[in-house]
């Protein structure tokens, strides 16, 4: 591909260290800086230089990006190969928005549907809707996987601190474990179970869910079921055939990906647990990074940066990895959030004409909270082998936590992106060792373990405070990113067949755990069945 060529040129003449690109341009610090919907991204400790962001951003505009954007705001399918439009943006907008699918309205199903959410939540959070014995629902059990369990998990961690309903418990692995370390703890006469799946076939989900129907079944019996659960999916016969009523269904669109459905009805148990009010904070969050994503120029836009430094980095010098470093304890499943959408969207090795690609794309997405990771993996990333781009994610305030910590949080998080960026030369280290008192000697022998090489980069993407707005907006930016990164890299960034053929072989192989009989699959997988059945208690 012709642009990924360019940006591997372009990288082969860069010679420039952060410690050179500071001292040559004293103004870096104030200039390589955009702000929109409530964030601050400062990109300047960042391999770049004004000509070489220039040149990005004109091989963005040479590329397909400007049409493809419009598509999908627009509705057009532009998922090609499941031949769907993608318009998780939609479900974001206001009554007085247009936003169409094959020139058709949705915003008034979109609206209808959240007003229909909204007005369950209420109910619930009111004691209008009880449980079967007459009691109010003290909690709420989401069983989802994928986005329709981690996304409205990792807003409800973020956003702990307004809730003021139901307790949120979710279930997401078909290890027994999973469920039953949840349902141990709960009453099943105060608990309302939500199945969240977009087809209603899952099998993690679906298998969860028939154990927690035999649950409530079990002590309330079977007559309980339509009052003690309600579902989010497109299958309203699947619904129906587990015992849903009618009432307590809550469509969404195919043209929803599951890793972007938290703005729907997924988010169901949010409205719930926070109020509808609280979720509507959090879409027009998300909608102010819509209208910046579509409107700023390309040099002043939060996703279009975090988009190219990505590209520069993986298709310029080949970096593998991006860490998500939250410095906010309430974002610690925000990583995992990330890994999600971006590998499941852009880990693909085809074009959107399904040739093979002779470039990378997406990087190994990871990560944890600070500090934590600083006692853990941070010795990797300054002094480690290998560089790993990072993003610092940090807020000016700190909510129902002391300010006395939040200053010694962020003055944590600044000094690891100095460090990173800066590092410590051998001759400082050396200088230090002797004015500390070290014999000339041990200080040579033992200088270069505490060097640090510096010019490792990293982004500080800043907010006033962690509120549903800011929220909204942080996980709307990382969407537009994977959008933007997708284009560039020629890839359809939302369909997931990657996830397929282990589902299909899981099925065909589940078989085997009762017969004994893998005979179809390789002698390993054959061994490794044998060895287990003759361990089963």
């Amino acid at each position: 591909m012709i642009l990924i060529d360019e940006i591997s040129s372009i990288s082969r003449h860069w010679d420039q260290t952060l410690t050179t690109l500071f001292k040559n341009d004293p103004g870096r610090a104030s200039r390589f800086v955009a702000e929109g919907a409530g964030l601050r991204l400062d990109y300047s400790k960042h391999w770049l230089d004004c000509a070489v962001l220039s040149k990005l951003v004109d091989l963005l505009c040479t590329s397909d990006f400007l049409e493809t954007r419009a598509s999908m705001f627009a509705g057009d399918r532009i998922n090609t190969t499941e031949n769907r439009a993608v318009l998780h943006v939609g479900l974001r907008g206001k009554s007085t928005d247009n936003f169409t699918v094959d020139g058709a309205p949705v915003t008034p199903s979109v609206i209808q549907a959240r007003n229909q959410a909204y007005g369950f939540a209420e109910d619930i959070r009111k004691g209008i809707f009880v449980g079967a014995t007459g009691e109010a629902f003290t909690d709420v059990v989401n069983i989802g996987i994928g986005g329709s369990g981690l996304g409205p998990l990792t807003v409800a961690e973020a956003l702990k601190p307004m809730i003021d309903g139901p307790k949120l418990h979710y279930v997401s692995n078909v290890d027994g474990a999973h469920l039953h370390d949840v349902l141990v703890t709960l009453d099943p006469r105060t608990t309302l179970i939500l199945i969240a799946s977009k087809t209603f076939t899952t099998q993690e989900t679906m298998h969860n869910a028939a154990k927690a129907k035999q649950w409530i079944s079990n002590v309330l019996g079977e007559t309980a079921i339509a009052e003690h659960f309600a579902a989010l999916s497109i299958n309203v016969e699947a619904m129906r055939s587990f015992g849903i009523a009618d009432t307590r269904m809550f469509r969404f669109w195919d043209w929803v990906g599951g890793r972007y459905s938290v703005w729907s009805t997924i988010g169901l148990s949010l409205m719930i647990a926070m109020g509808p009010e609280v979720f509507d904070r959090l879409l027009s969050g998300a909608r102010e990074m819509d209208r910046h994503f579509q409107n700023a120029p390309a040099d002043h836009n939060i996703p279009i940066l975090m988009a190219l430094i990505g590209i520069w980095y993986r298709n310029g010098f080949g970096l593998d990895t991006h860490a998500i470093l939250p410095y906010e304890q309430r974002l610690h499943r925000f990583p995992a959030y990330l890994q999600q959408m971006e590998m499941e969207s852009n880990g693909k090795r085809v074009d959107r004409a399904g040739e093979p690609l002779d470039y990378d794309t997406c990087p190994v997405i990871w990560g944890e909270p600070g500090t934590n990771g600083q006692h853990a993996f941070h010795q990797l990333l300054h002094q480690g082998t290998m560089v790993c781009p990072v993003d610092f994610i940090l807020t000016a305030n700190p909510i129902n936590t002391d300010h006395e910590s939040h200053s010694l949080l962020n003055a944590n998080c600044l000094a690891q992106a100095e460090a990173l960026a800066f590092g410590m030369s051998t001759d400082k280290v050396l200088e230090k060792m002797l004015a500390d008192g070290w014999s000339r000697s041990d200080a040579i022998r033992l200088a270069s373990h505490r060097t640090f090489p510096g010019n490792r980069p990293s982004s500080l993407i800043m907010m006033d405070a962690l509120t549903p707005e800011n929220l909204g907006a942080l996980i709307a930016a990382y969407e537009h990113k994977v959008f933007t990164q997708g284009i560039l890299w020629n890839i359809n960034s939302y369909d997931q067949w990657g996830v397929e053929l282990g589902k299909a072989q899981c099925n065909a192989l589940r078989l085997g755990f009762e017969s004994g009989d893998a005979s179809k699959f390789s002698t390993s997988t054959q061994e490794s069945l044998k060895w287990l059945l003759e361990k089963k208690y």
